[in-house]
C-alpha cells in the first residue's frame, strides 16, 4: 500500500492499510489511521494525528510548522478526524504555544483546492470549504459552516454552526451562527434557509430562526436588548440556543 518512491520516517506510526502515493513524504511523529489514502507528492509533518478514512490528494502539505513569527520551533500539534477530503494544494499548520498548541479538524469535512488552514485554527464536522477559502490563525469554525470560494478570514473570528459566505466575502468579524454573509466586509443577509431545510430543521424552527434574525439584526435593537428577548425566546425554541451562544461568546463582536 505504501508506493517504493515515498518516503516514510520509521518513527511514524500508519495502519498496513493506508495507501500512500508516489513520492509522498510522511515525516516523524506521523500517526495515520486505517482506511486513509494518501496520493502521490503529498507532504505531513508532525506531531500530526490522522484519523481514519480521510482521503488527502496530491501536493498537499499538512502539519508543517505555523506560519507565525512568534513561532520558536516549540512541540505542537495537528489533529485530523475521520472521513475528511482534502483536495490538491491544501495547507494546514500545526498550533502555537500562544493558544491551546493544536489546530483541530474534525470530521466528514470537505475541503476543497488551495485552500488554508492556518495555526490553532479549530474546525467541526461537516464544514465545507470552496476553493481557496483562506483562515487566519485561531479561527473556530462551527459545524455545518459552508464557506465559498476565495472567503478570507480575519485571525479570531468565530464562524456559527450553519452559517455560510458566499464567493469572495472577508470576514473581519464573527458571523452567528445559521446567518448568511457576503461582502467585504462581510455583512448579514439573512439566515441560511435553504441549508437548514436540507439538514433536517422544520418549518416550525425555520421561522423560529428567522424570527431571531430579525430580533438580532431588523429592530433596531441595542446587542444586549436583542439577546435579552433571545434569551426569553430560546426556552421554549430550543433552536435558538445555537445563535444566541455565538453572539454572546463574541470577542470581536458580530457582523452588523
Amino acid at each position: 500500500m505504501i508506493h517504493d518512491s515515498a518516503i516514510v520516517s520509521p518513527n511514524a506510526r500508519v495502519h498496513k492499510d493506508v495507501f500512500i502515493g508516489p513520492y509522498s513524504v510522511i515525516g516523524d511523529d506521523v500517526e495515520i489511521g486505517s482506511g486513509t489514502r494518501i496520493e502521490s507528492h503529498v507532504v505531513l509533518k508532525g506531531p500530526c494525528v490522522i484519523g481514519k478514512d480521510n482521503h488527502i490528494f496530491q501536493f498537499s502539505s499538512i502539519g508543517d510548522d505555523p506560519q507565525d513569527k512568534k513561532y520558536g520551533g516549540e512541540s505542537t500539534k495537528l489533529e485530523i478526524g475521520d472521513r475528511n477530503t482534502i483536495r490538491e494544494y491544501c495547507t494546514i499548520n500545526r498550533g502555537t504555544v500562544q493558544d491551546s498548541g493544536i489546530t483541530r479538524v474534525g470530521n466528514d469535512n470537505w475541503i476543497m483546492s488551495y485552500v488554508h488552514i492556518a495555526h490553532d485554527c479549530i474546525i467541526g464536522d461537516q464544514v465545507i470549504f470552496a476553493n481557496n477559502t483562506t483562515l487566519g490563525g485561531h479561527v473556530h469554525v462551527g459545524d455545518w459552516a459552508i464557506l465559498g470560494g476565495f472567503t478570507a478570514v480575519h485571525q479570531f473570528c468565530h464562524i456559527g454552526e450553519h452559517s455560510f459566505a458566499s464567493i469572495f466575502t472577508a470576514v473581519t468579524r464573527d458571523v452567528p451562527s445559521y446567518v448568511m454573509a457576503s461582502g467585504r466586509p462581510a455583512v448579514p443577509r439573512g439566515i441560511n434557509t435553504e441549508g437548514l431545510k436540507r439538514r433536517g430543521f422544520t418549518n416550525d424552527q425555520v421561522s423560529n430562526i428567522r424570527e431571531g434574525y430579525r430580533i438580532l439584526y431588523r429592530q433596531g435593537l441595542r446587542l444586549e436588548d436583542a439577546v435579552k428577548i433571545l434569551e426569553k425566546s430560546s426556552e421554549t425554541q430550543e433552536e435558538l440556543i445555537a445563535l444566541l451562544d455565538s453572539v454572546r461568546s463574541s470577542s470581536r463582536g458580530i457582523i452588523r
